[in-house]
This record gives C-alpha cells, sequence and structure tokens, in this order.
C-alpha cells in the first residue's frame, strides 16, 4: 500500500516570515509554573511484589518454583500439603506485581497495579492475584494488592487455531492495592524550596526566577532546570497556600530548541517550530530538491515607527519526472517543502531520507531525534 507524507504528524507554530518591529507577542502562549516544573523533593515511590495468580484454564505455567510458592501459601493458610506435585499445573501463574504511590498518599489509599507473568504462562485471562506484599527498595511493606485481573482482551486456541485480541500474559488491577502507611514528604527547607523544570532550559529557568521574583518573592535560577525560591515569613507555617499561588502564575511560553523527530517504523515525522531551511539542493533517486534564497529589504512607510529589516526569501523546486515540476512562492519554509513533496506522492521514508540529507548538508537548521 502506497504511503503518502499526508500521514505525517506536521507541529508548525511559526513561519519563517520576519517579524516587524512592532509585532505583538500572542497572549495565548503562555504556561502555568504547575505546567512546566516540580516541587524538588515530591515525586512519585516505585513498589514491587512477587504473587501467584490462580482460577487460570489451563493457561498458567508449568514452573517447579510455582507449584512450590502454591504450598508454601496452604501451608501459611493451615492446609497440610507434603508434596508440591499434588498441585496441578497450568490453574496458577508466578507473577510480578508492580505499581506507584503517588506522593502524599496515605493509609487506606487505593492505586492500581500491573500483574506480568513470569514463566511460561500462555494468559491471565479470568484469574485472581492472590494478597501480595508490595515492597520500597528498602524492604519495607508499602502496600498490599489482591484481586481479579483485567486482560482488556482475550487469547484463545483450539485444534491449531489461535485467535489473541491483545497481550493477556501482563494485566491490571484498578485500585487493586492498599497503602499501608501514609507517604510522608517534605516540601523544601527550612526558608526555600526549589522548583525543577521538566525540561532544563536556561531560558525558561531564568524566566520563572524573574516572573516569581516580580509577584511574590525573591527567587533565583540555580542551573538550566531548578530555581530556588524564598518561602515569605508569613507563609513559613503556610506552605500548601503559598505553592498555590506560585504555581499559578503564568509567563510566557518557550519555543524550544528546533528538532525533527522521526520515527522510521512507521513514517512518522515531527517538525517543531522553528525548523529552518538554508539554500541547498538534494537528489534522491529520481526525485530532485532545490532550496535556495534571496536577500532583499523590507522598507518601511514613509513617517511610520518602523525600520529597514532585511528579509531572507526562500524558493523551493521539487523535480520528481521528466516535466513534472512544483514550483514554491518566496519566502518558503520546511511546510511548503513538505506540502510540495505531498502533491507527488513522495513516501514519508523519502521524506525521512531527504531531511537527513538536507541535515548533512547543513541546510536543516535543526536537531534531527530518531525514536
Amino acid at each position: 500500500m502506497k504511503k503518502t507524507v499526508s500521514l505525517i504528524l506536521l507541529i508548525l507554530f511559526v513561519s519563517m516570515n520576519a517579524t516587524p518591529a512592532f509585532a505583538v507577542y500572542d497572549a495565548a502562549r503562555t504556561v502555568r509554573i504547575k505546567d512546566i516544573t516540580h516541587i524538588d523533593g515530591v515525586r512519585d515511590n516505585q513498589v514491587i511484589g512477587y504473587g501467584v495468580v490462580v482460577g487460570l484454564q489451563g493457561t498458567g505455567d508449568n514452573s517447579r518454583s510455582t507449584q512450590i510458592t502454591n504450598q508454601m501459601m496452604l501451608q501459611n493458610l493451615g492446609t497440610v500439603i507434603t508434596n508440591s506435585n499434588d498441585i496441578k499445573k497450568g490453574n496458577s501463574a508466578a507473577v510480578i506485581v508492580t505499581a506507584t504511590i503517588p506522593p502524599f498518599s496515605k493509609n487506606g489509599d487505593r492505586i492500581d497495579v500491573t500483574v506480568s507473568s513470569m514463566a511460561d504462562a500462555k494468559s491471565l485471562e479470568g484469574g485472581v492475584l492472590i494478597q501480595t506484599q508490595l515492597l520500597a527498595p528498602n524492604g519495607e511493606v508499602v502496600a498490599v494488592a489482591q484481586g481479579s485481573i483485567s486482560t482488556s482482551g482475550t487469547n484463545v486456541e483450539s485444534n491449531g487455531t489461535k485467535v489473541r485480541t491483545s497481550i493477556t500474559n501482563s494485566a491490571r488491577i484498578p485500585g487493586g492495592a492498599i497503602v499501608e502507611r501514609d507517604m510522608q514528604t517534605m516540601i523544601g527547607g527550612e526558608t526555600s524550596l526549589k522548583l525543577v523544570l521538566n525540561k532544563a532550559d536556561y531560558t525558561m529557568a531564568s524566566r520563572v526566577a524573574q516572573t516569581v521574583s516580580n509577584n511574590i518573592t525573591q527567587a533565583k535560577a540555580l542551573d538550566g532546570s531548578t530555581i530556588e525560591v524564598y518561602i515569605p515569613e508569613r507563609y513559613k507555617d503556610d506552605r500548601i497556600s503559598f505553592l498555590s499561588m506560585l504555581e499559578n502564575l503564568t509567563l510566557k511560553s518557550n519555543s524550544g530548541a528546533a528538532k525533527v523527530v522521526i520515527n522510521e517504523r512507521t513514517g512518522t515525522i515531527v517538525i517543531g517550530s522553528d525548523v529552518k531551511l538554508l539554500p541547498a539542493a538534494v537528489a534522491h533517486g529520481n526525485l530532485t530538491v532545490t532550496v535556495t534564497t534571496t536577500n532583499e529589504v523590507s522598507q518601511p512607510d514613509a513617517f511610520s515607527s518602523g525600520t529597514t529589516t532585511g528579509v531572507q526569501n526562500s524558493s523551493i523546486n521539487v523535480n520528481k519526472t521528466p516535466g513534472k515540476l512544483v514550483q514554491l512562492p518566496a519566502n518558503s519554509n520546511l511546510n511548503d517543502l513538505v506540502r510540495a513533496l505531498n502533491t507527488i506522492g513522495v513516501s514519508p521514508f523519502d521524506l525521512i531520507s531527504i531531511l537527513q540529507a538536507l541535515k548533512a548538508a547543513g541546510s536543516l537548521e535543526a536537531a534531527i531525534e530518531l525514536i
């Protein structure tokens, strides 16, 4: 099946047109501090446990260790079984149970858990997880999980015919674990706390510090991701109210670094807002791409407050077959190139090769990230 560039996800927010001296930034391009930062030390906690899923219809594992585990479990419940071989194989499965406990969780809160088979179990569909202790990295029991699991699919095999609608060796139990103790979380130090950017950026770190200093209290950027915020005296015993004001402050968003993200397995390409093209020419198979730039001068109207500005006008020519030529107007950018290639049916994989060649030639002013 022929794939076209129309399948490509393109995110382009800013064109290459020159910005006038009197341009006003769009107020919609603002973000809250809570959307781009988190409090240093306030974090999730991962827990893990080893357990057994029972009630399977012959789709469990044939592991010897699972039989021994079942024997020990029954002995703890007061049942005497001298031989683990007396326990039928296939009706149970050894599993690893994992979960993430949010910060500030309290004793009695319920959390979701993920159950994954360890041995050769064919499916966990219809099974029940027996009470399993979930341990923190230090070995402390933090939560206990139990309940019917949900595979959200089926995996059935009969007489050589097999039907599978999803992976059934891994499943979830919504609200399947109960937190056994409060998760104590410290919010900052005695006189200050630290905001950490979700993505390190010197410009955003400086903007956050400046915004906080201008509106609430003194703050300074320590590095590209950390901002130290000093807690006012009147809020030292009421940090939640202080954080509520702090996280709802807004500031101008940052466009970030120019980047092109490529997934070669699916042919997906995501192009960032600040990606630009410089003059270059690329030949790919029977396809030729040419990017040229001419410099012009933008002269303001008489008696206006504008200034004389140099403008780079780019044009892109695409030639795939003899006699088939696509010509683009001046001030063309990468979005125009993709549209031109789309009109002649270039596949996403051809476009990936073209973008990589443009990057190697120095025409594509952006980083290429493969995922």
